[in-house]
């Protein structure tokens, strides 16, 4: 078997846009990946360009030497565009080798060793501006079955935050806390937006509310910062979806920066690589919690991760996307009470039409983390996940 094309497939979902990654080979099986950035859509497309100079007329299953190969000879290696065209690549070979022995991809990385996954909604917030609003979208979570949620209560701060907008975050936890009667686990998100002070402050006050983790409370780009707050937080921290290599998950495990990883397979190396980050990570007995607030393809990937890796804690899930990702895939998600049955197809599970990804063509978006943006994501209509 051997590589005859590999493509960039770009399809609009209003947040961003999906950007999915198709290796086809001359055996008629067909492979599939996610890269799916925020804004960097033409430059990755040019990055995948790149690699599918090099991997025409190779064996696709040979998916270690591909990929040792490709970052090697990346002189500017270690970056988001490159990594997650990589990244989209590598799973796509999985896929093609799950599908052409007729199994699902954790099979082939030591076998299930879980039947179902819990999950944490992102994204259930949509339109919420108020706590009160909050509190009532938590509500309509909680009927659905979701057992934890994540949110960023925070506007507009950056760095910094005053008193009042302080008292205005708290206030929204509590009123999720209490609107879902304690039954809910809260994930609070920081984006990375805060200095080290700061976010030792935030970390203190949310102690009351027992969150499961503080998600990047300082850039991502200084681990020796998120070591100090991680030092001095009451609560778990987590970190690790703007890290793009098992080197740099090595600096965060060494500098004892966190309590959780969060990986991301469309970013940090793919499948294979997520699995070595998790093996690393389990040595410290730091759980996996990967990033995965994307489309179809990186959920599905993510999924045969979560059913293989011994370390593995909950999965991200986007509580509600637009109403073509059925058009656009042919994903088939089980979900009941918080959790979602792991898919025994071969591959990773999700095949994409690319008739319809065409119906949806590339779209410029601005998403803004930190001016207060996030809560305006989903101006269409938008369909519960499953």
């Amino acid at each position: 078997m051997k590589v005859t094309d590999v493509k960039c497939i770009i399809a609009d979902c209003f947040r961003t846009n999906w950007a999915f990654v198709k290796v086809y080979t001359d055996e008629g099986i067909d492979g599939v990946g996610e890269a799916t950035l925020e804004y960097k859509e033409k430059a990755l497309a040019g990055a995948v360009e790149h690699i599918r100079d090099y991997l025409i007329g190779k064996d696709p299953t040979r998916i270690e030497e591909h990929f040792q190969t490709v970052y090697r000879d990346a002189y500017w290696r270690g970056g988001p565009v490159l990594m997650s065209a990589l990244s989209a690549v590598e799973i796509a070979l999985w896929d093609i080798l799950g599908k052409s022995l007729g199994k699902p991809v954790y099979a082939l990385l030591g076998g299930k060793m879980r039947d179902r996954v819990r999950i944490y909604a992102n994204g259930w917030f949509a339109g919420a501006k108020t706590p009160e609003q909050f509190a009532g979208k938590a509500k309509i979570a909680l009927g659905r079955g979701v057992t934890a949620l994540k949110w960023d209560p925070f506007g507009k701060s950056f760095m910094e935050i005053s008193n009042a907008d302080l008292d205005t975050a708290l206030e929204c936890i509590a009123r999720v806390k209490e609107a879902t009667e304690g039954k809910v686990d809260l994930l609070i998100e920081g984006h990375g937006r805060f200095n080290v002070p700061t976010a030792i402050n935030i970390a203190k006050k949310l102690e009351q509310f027992g969150p499961m983790f503080f998600e990047e409370p300082v850039p991502p780009d200084n681990l020796d910062a998120m070591a100090q707050v991680r030092d001095k937080s009451p609560v778990p921290v987590s970190a690790g979806e703007r890290l793009y290599s098992l080197r740099n998950f090595r600096d965060l495990f060494e500098k004892h920066a966190v309590d959780y990883i969060q990986p991301d397979v469309s970013h940090a190396g793919g499948i294979l690589e997520l699995k070595k980050i998790a093996a690393m990570a389990d040595a410290y007995y730091i759980p996996f919690a990967p990033h995965n607030p994307s489309g179809p393809v990186a959920n599905a990937a993510t999924l045969q991760l979560a059913a293989c890796t011994g370390n593995f804690s909950i999965l991200e899930i986007m509580y509600s996307d637009v109403t073509w990702r059925k058009d656009i895939c042919d994903e088939d998600l089980e979900y009941s009470d918080g959790y979602i049955t792991i898919p025994d197809r071969p591959g990773i599970g999700v095949n994409i039409n690319e008739e319809e990804c065409a119906r949806h063509p590339y779209l410029p978006h601005t998403l803004r983390h930190y001016t207060g943006a996030l809560t305006d994501i989903r101006s269409a209509e938008t369909a519960f996940f499953y």
